[in-house]
């Protein structure tokens, strides 16, 4: 597949409640927003991008890409995110990354698309080795073909929140990434310090 054909999709709309509700994207790592990393990291792999948010809308907008808040708006976690991208992804493929891992890597969308292509799954997602070469899902770093929404509404409207069960029901693939450095997301006001330190 050819990067044109795939939408990048920025996931800014959780409550930041590790953060103590501060809204995650928009806090800055070497004074730029954490969102502003990923979008410049993403932006090269994929042909368009969008940003899903729930709250400072506007401030979202100053990015330049288009932004869309969940259908509902009880905060239902990256699904409703998801679903809300797919709705209005005009590709037929849409690619998943948080607003708060900011070192993401810059072969994420190359890797996923040469996984979904050779096991012709619906979705690929990203998986690390971590203690004791444990291997540890990333499931908010997949790759998906846009006709996963009609499962996704149904699994959403069933009272569905978790993403590891959602994809788990589909055809799907996980994409062994050596180096689990680059997927660390930031969660908590320590973990923000750390990494604008040690960047």
């Amino acid at each position: 597949m050819h990067i044109i054909q795939i939408t990048g999709l920025i996931l800014a709309g959780g409550r930041g409640s590790r953060m103590g509700g501060v809204d995650k994207g928009l806090q800055t790592v070497s004074d730029v927003p954490m969102v502003a990393h990923v979008i410049a990291t993403l932006a090269p792999q994929v042909g368009s991008l969008m940003i899903s948010a729930n709250r400072n809308l506007s401030a979202y907008a100053t990015f330049g890409v288009p932004v869309w808040p969940d259908a509902n708006n009880d905060f239902a976690g990256p699904l409703a995110g998801i679903q809300a991208g797919l709705k209005n992804c005009q590709t037929p493929y849409l690619v998943t990354a948080p607003c708060d891992s900011p070192f993401l890597p810059d072969n994420v969308v190359s890797e996923l698309a040469k996984a979904l292509e050779n096991t012709a799954a619906d979705i690929a997602v990203a998986a690390t080795s971590g203690i004791n070469s444990k291997i540890q899902t990333q499931p908010v770093f997949m790759l998906m073909k846009t006709t996963v929404l009609i499962d996704l509404t149904a699994f959403i409207d069933e009272g569905g929140r978790k993403i590891e069960i959602w994809y788990r029901r589909l055809h799907y693939t996980e994409v062994l990434f050596q180096d689990a450095t680059p997927f660390r997301n930031i969660n908590t006001p320590n973990e923000l310090r750390e990494a604008d330190n040690h960047q």
